[in-house]
């Protein structure tokens, strides 16, 4: 794992040992950062159920002004502190170790939300569902919302809508934005 881009291109991310994380893979987060190339600079980002930070580091990496990540496992915070840190981007980023669908709740509003949650749980779907109730997303910005190719995405409604799905081996990225 690797970041692919940016100020901190080539510099391998620690990963997890002994517990429950299914980081990104190289191919998928190549194609999502293709995809968005042009909408990171200067974002304020949101990397819910960050794991590694991988997300949030790479779009640090390709300009992003700051970035938050969320996880509720203390190791991973740890483990994203730690790569931050690799990176150089202790400084632009918080890390919380919070439940993501409560921290919903109370944040201030995001241009680029990555979701990217276990992939047997209906929390995809939820954090939509609370990024819109709370709205969380400021105007023109995006979610980018990792699932298994057969998950059926969050339907939405006006002003926010599904822009387009990618689908890459077993893996399928929804792309949102708000009008």
């Amino acid at each position: 794992m690797r970041v692919i881009s940016g100020t901190a291109r080539g510099r391998k991310l620690k990963e997890p040992a002994g517990f429950d994380i299914r980081p990104t893979s190289d191919m998928v987060k190549e194609s999502v950062f293709n995809i968005i190339q042009f909408d990171i600079e200067g974002r304020r980002v949101l990397d819910l159920f960050a794991g590694t930070g991988q997300l949030g580091i790479e779009a640090l990496s390709r300009g992003a002004g700051s970035a938050v990540f969320v996880d509720s496992k203390p190791e991973a915070a740890k483990l994203i502190r730690h790569n931050l840190e690799l990176c150089g981007f202790s400084d632009t980023a918080s890390v919380y170790v919070r439940d993501a669908l409560k921290y919903l709740r109370g944040c201030e509003p995001f241009d680029l939300i990555f979701i990217d949650p276990p992939y047997d749980s209906a929390l995809a779907g939820l954090s939509v569902q609370k990024i819109i109730e709370f709205d969380k997303l400021v105007t023109n910005g995006i979610i980018m919302c990792e699932t298994k190719a057969d998950h059926t995405p969050q339907v939405v409604s006006h002003p926010y809508m599904l822009i387009r799905q990618y689908t890459y081996g077993g893996v399928k990225i929804s792309r949102y934005s708000r009008a």
